[in-house]
């Protein structure tokens, strides 16, 4: 035993994911999912050649243990789900879809969340449709790892005294806890940061407050800022 709390929401979905995989999405609308996935595409790749960037490559996501892709640096409650053998059932990732950071607190995913049943169960079903199971995934072996661009700013030693200096404008909107909207950016891993703000600066997220910001910033800087955030805290 951890002696960790684990929400209830948590445990009903755990229970629930453990009676079966398929119903869950029998009569699901893939299509609508696809449609609801654009959102998850900013960050996330699904299918063939996917690899990991801002976040983790989603194959074979469903009926696998959480936070167990090869190459992506999870936050520290998703790694700890996993090695206390917390599987991704479709009831658990529907939970976890609804309310990202009330289902497993300290997630570092940005995402609100999606309030209607249909539309998860909709968007879950796609993702099985996409990415296959589990088993199919590993088989297949996907490519993962950062972009040329992430790698080349993971590599720079990151000045914390010089992140503080450029953080008033990161933390002019990015404060405490978060909201709903905007949310902490205080303790977020280096690699979950820099894929962020690189994606910002490439356009490949659309943002115009953050691809503005973003553009204005060399690697150094990010590096500098996503260390001095990786060594802040929300409490």
């Amino acid at each position: 035993m951890t002696g960790k709390v684990i929400p209830s929401c948590k445990v009903a979905a755990l229970v629930a994911g453990t009676l079966s995989l398929t119903p869950f999405s029998a009569s699901a609308d893939a299509e609508n999912g696809e449609r609801l996935f654009r959102a998850c595409a900013a960050c996330h790749q699904i299918g063939e050649g996917a690899i990991n960037r801002i976040g983790p490559q989603l194959n074979g996501l469903v009926g696998r243990l959480i936070g167990t892709v090869d190459g992506y640096d999870y936050s520290d409650t998703l790694s700890e789900a996993g090695a206390d053998g917390d599987v991704w059932s479709e009831a658990a990732l529907s939970a976890f879809l609804e309310d990202p950071r009330g289902y497993l607190p300290g997630t570092s995913m940005v995402f609100r969340g999606i309030r209607d049943e249909t539309d998860r169960t909709d968007l879950i079903s796609y993702l099985i449709q996409e990415g296959g199971t589990s088993e199919a995934a590993a088989e297949a072996g996907p490519e993962s790892g950062p972009s040329p661009e992430i790698a080349a700013i993971l590599a720079v030693e990151g000045d914390v005294a010089y992140g503080e200096y450029l953080s008033s404008e990161c933390t002019a909107c990015h404060r405490g806890a978060g909201g709903e909207d905007i949310p902490s950016i205080a303790g977020l891993a280096p690699s979950v940061f820099i894929a962020g703000l690189s994606a910002y600066r490439t356009g490949e997220r659309e943002h115009p407050v953050m691809n503005m910001v973003a553009s204005r910033l060399g690697d150094e800087e990010i590096a500098a800022l996503a260390a001095y955030f990786e060594a802040q805290t929300t409490e």
